[in-house]
C-alpha cells in the first residue's frame, strides 16, 4: 500500500490511470470547484465522499491480485483530483480575469427583474463615433488626425448640456487605446468594442483611463495627484488618459498648477477636458488645448434619433409627439431622452402603449396648436370675447399664461418665416399648413413684425407680473386693438407725400395797391421776401436777437432798396422802431440805412407768411383721405400742431418735422 501511494505521488501510476486523470480535469465544473477550493477552502460536501474511499481501502491489505488493486486504486485517485490540476493552474488563472465579466454582463438581460432599470439617456449613450449624432465635423477632424498620426496631447470639448461632451471624451479614449479583436491593432476612429481596453473603458473600470469631476475636485491637491501620477507609464493601455469633466470649476491656483504639465506632458499622457462654460477657462489653458465646439442637435435630427430609440424599445410613437419632445429638448440629446422616457411611462400608464401628441402636450404643459391658431385668429379678427374665453379655457386645463404667449410667439415666427421662404416648414397637419399660408399671404411684413414686438413685450410683462393670467389677458387685448392700425412707417410716408403736394399759400397783401404801383405790389412779395428774410437773419447773427424778432413780427416791407427801407406796421403795433432797425441794419451790413415808416399796406410780415403757410398745410393734412379715415376710426382724436410763433427759435416753422 505504501508503494501504491508512492507511485501516485511521483507519477508512476499505470497508463490507464493516467488517461483517467487527464480526462477528469478537463471538466469546467471541476476546475471551477478547484479554484473555489483554493480561494475559500474545501466545500462542505467534500467529507461525505471520503468514507467510500476508506471503505474500499479496507480490504486493500488482504488483496494481492492486480484486479483487486485496480478496484482500490481508482477510489484513491478521485480524492486526489483537487491537487492534481495544480500544475495546470496557471492557464485557467490567465483566462479567469477575462472570462469573469462575461457572465456578469450576460446575466442582466436574462433576468430583467433582478437588474434595475436604466434610463434611456444611459442605455443609449454612444459607444462608437457612428452613434454620435450631429458632430460630423469633429469626428472627421479626429479621424484625419489619427490617420496622419497628428494627435494632440490635450482636447477640450465644449457645448451646451447633453450634446455628447463626456461621451466624446470616452470615445476618444477608446479610439486611442483600442488594440482590436486580435490584440494587434492601433489607434483607430472605429474602435472594435470587443477588446479588453474597449470593454474596460465602456464599463468605467480601466486603470489607465482616469475620470475626475472638477466640480468636486477643485483644489491644488487634486491637481498635484495628477502631476505626480503622469510620470509613471500606463499599466496596460497605450495611453494614460485623464478625463476632467466640468473643468471650468477648477480654482485659479489649480489651473496654474496644471499649466506646465498641460503644456509639456509625457508622450504616454493625454488630457480630455469637458465644459459647458468655456468662457471661464483661462486663456493660458485654452491655448494649450485643441478645442472642439459641439453643436446643438437640430430638431429634425433629434426627432429621427428618438424614433430609432422607440423602435429599439418596441414603443410606438406619433411623429408629432416626437417633434414636440425634440423641440422641448432644445438641442440636447440627454434632455430629449429624459423627456421621451417620461412620455413612454405616461403612455404606458394610460394603457394604450403609444406615445401620442395629445399626451405629450399635456405632460409638457404646452398649449394646443389648434388653440394657438384660434387665439391668433381672434386677435386678428378683433373678437375680444372669444379671445378671453379661449384664454380662460386654456388656463383651466393647466396651461400657464407664459406658455400661451410662447406658443403665439412661435406661431407668429412661423408666419414670418413662411413669408420669406415662400413655404411652410415643420407643419405636420394640413390644417396648420393652410392656416399659416393664409396668414402669410394676408398680412404684411410690417404687421407681422409689429405683432412679434407686441407679443415679446407681453411675454416680459406676463413673466414679471404678480398675476400672470391678468397680464396675459391685458397683453393680448392690447395686441388685438393694435393689430388693425396702419403701419406707422407707411403712415408717416403718406403724410409726408401729402404735405409735399400741398399748395403753398400766396402771401398777398390784405389791402389794395400800395404807393409803389400795381405792378410793383404784385411782384413785391416774391421779390422782397427772400431779401428781407436774409437781412433779418444777418441782424440775428450779429447778436441783435430782440431787434430781429421785432423785425419779423412788426415790419411789413413797402419798399426795399440799397440802404433804403420803407415799412408799415400791422394793426396793434404803434411804437417807433425805425431807430432800432437803422442801427441793427448798419451793424449787420456795414452801410448807412435810411429807414422810414409810411402808410402803405406793404407785404405781410415774416410771421404772417409763416402762419399762412402753416394753416394751408394743416388744412391739406386734414383733408387727406388717410387722415380723414384715421379721424373717423378714432372719434375725438385731435391733430396736434405746434402753435409757437415763428419768431421764436428763428425762421418759419417746418411743420413736417
Amino acid at each position: 500500500m505504501v508503494m501504491d501511494d508512492s507511485r501516485d505521488m511521483f507519477g508512476d501510476a499505470p497508463p490507464w490511470q493516467d488517461e483517467e486523470e487527464e480526462e477528469t480535469p478537463a471538466s469546467a465544473a471541476e476546475l471551477e470547484a478547484a479554484g473555489q477550493a483554493s480561494m475559500f477552502g474545501d466545500p462542505e460536501p467534500a467529507p461525505p465522499t471520503a468514507p467510500p474511499a476508506t471503505d474500499a481501502a479496507d480490504p486493500g491489505p488482504q488483496a494481492e491480485s492486480p484486479a483487486l488493486f485496480e478496484a482500490v486504486a481508482e477510489p484513491e485517485a478521485a480524492p486526489e483530483l483537487a491537487p492534481a490540476p495544480e500544475p495546470a493552474a496557471p492557464e485557467p488563472k490567465a483566462e479567469a480575469p477575462i472570462a469573469a465579466p462575461k457572465p456578469a454582463s450576460a446575466n442582466p438581460p436574462a433576468g430583467t427583474s433582478a437588474q434595475p432599470y436604466r434610463v434611456l439617456a444611459r442605455k443609449y449613450r454612444p459607444q462608437t463615433f457612428d452613434e454620435l449624432i450631429g458632430q460630423e465635423a469633429m469626428v472627421q477632424t479626429l479621424a484625419n488626425a489619427i490617420k496622419r498620426d497628428r494627435l494632440a496631447h490635450a482636447f477640450l470639448m465644449t457645448g451646451v448640456r447633453g450634446v455628447g461632451k463626456t461621451s466624446t471624451a470616452r470615445l476618444i479614449a477608446k479610439a486611442l487605446n483600442c488594440i482590436g479583436p486580435d490584440g494587434q491593432g492601433g489607434p483607430t476612429i472605429n474602435p472594435c468594442g470587443r477588446c479588453e481596453p474597449c470593454v474596460a473603458i465602456a464599463e468605467g473600470r480601466h486603470i489607465d483611463v482616469i475620470e475626475m469631476d472638477a466640480a468636486s475636485h477643485t483644489g491644488v491637491d487634486d491637481v498635484r495627484e495628477i502631476i505626480e501620477a503622469v510620470r509613471y507609464a500606463a499599466v496596460s493601455a497605450r495611453y494614460k488618459i485623464y478625463i476632467i469633466d466640468e473643468v471650468h470649476m477648477l480654482s485659479r491656483n489649480a489651473f496654474n498648477a496644471l499649466l506646465k504639465t498641460l503644456e509639456e506632458p509625457p508622450a504616454h499622457v493625454k488630457f480630455l477636458f469637458a465644459t459647458t462654460e468655456v468662457d471661464k477657462l483661462p486663456v493660458t489653458v485654452l491655448s494649450r488645448c485643441q478645442r472642439f465646439d459641439l453643436r446643438r442637435i437640430p430638431t429634425p435630427m433629434l426627432a429621427e434619433h428618438f424614433a430609432n430609440v422607440c423602435g429599439k424599445e418596441g414603443v410606438e410613437a406619433e411623429e408629432e409627439a416626437l417633434s414636440m419632445v425634440a423641440a422641448a429638448a432644445e438641442g440636447s440629446v440627454r434632455d430629449g431622452l429624459s423627456i421621451l422616457d417620461q412620455a413612454i411611462a405616461h403612455a404606458d400608464l394610460d394603457g394604450e402603449g403609444q406615445v401620442r401628441a395629445e399626451k405629450v402636450r399635456d405632460m409638457l404643459g404646452l398649449s394646443d396648436k389648434s388653440v394657438q391658431r384660434k387665439l391668433l385668429s381672434a386677435i386678428l379678427d378683433g373678437d375680444g370675447a372669444a379671445l378671453l374665453e379661449l384664454i380662460a379655457r386654456q388656463f383651466s386645463l393647466g396651461i400657464e399664461p407664459i406658455a400661451m404667449m410662447r406658443g403665439l410667439m412661435d406661431l407668429t415666427h412661423r408666419v414670418a418665416v413662411a413669408q420669406v421662404a415662400g413655404e411652410v416648414v415643420d407643419a405636420h397637419a394640413a390644417e396648420e399648413r393652410e392656416a399659416i399660408e393664409g396668414w402669410a399671404k394676408a398680412l404684411k411684413a410690417g404687421q407681422v413684425h409689429r405683432l412679434w414686438q407686441l407679443m415679446l413685450k407681453g411675454h416680459d410683462e406676463v413673466k414679471s407680473a404678480p398675476d400672470p393670467l391678468v397680464a396675459a389677458q391685458m397683453a393680448l387685448l392690447r395686441i388685438m386693438h393694435a393689430s388693425d392700425m396702419p403701419d406707422p412707417g407707411a403712415l408717416v410716408r403718406k403724410l409726408e407725400e401729402i404735405a409735399a403736394r400741398a399748395p403753398a399759400a400766396a402771401p398777398a397783401g390784405e389791402g389794395g395797391p400800395s404807393a409803389g404801383g400795381p405792378a410793383a405790389h404784385a411782384t413785391a412779395p416774391a421779390a422782397i421776401a427772400p431779401r428781407w428774410e436774409a437781412l433779418v437773419d444777418d441782424v440775428e447773427h450779429m447778436g441783435e436777437l430782440s431787434v430781429a424778432n421785432t423785425m419779423r413780427m412788426q415790419v411789413r416791407v413797402v419798399e426795399l432798396g440799397a440802404g433804403l427801407l420803407r415799412y408799415s406796421q400791422p394793426p396793434g403795433f404803434s411804437e417807433d422802431i425805425a431807430g432800432l432797425m437803422r442801427g441793427a441794419l448798419s451793424k449787420a451790413t456795414g452801410e448807412r440805412w435810411q429807414v422810414e415808416k409810411v402808410d402803405g399796406q406793404g407785404a405781410p410780415t415774416i410771421v404772417e407768411i409763416a402762419e399762412t403757410q402753416q394753416a394751408a398745410e394743416g388744412e391739406a393734412v386734414r383733408n387727406a383721405p388717410l387722415v380723414a379715415a384715421t379721424m373717423a376710426a378714432f372719434p375725438g382724436a385731435e391733430l396736434i400742431q405746434d402753435d409757437r410763433p415763428a419768431a421764436i427759435g428763428g425762421g418759419g416753422r417746418q411743420w413736417r418735422r
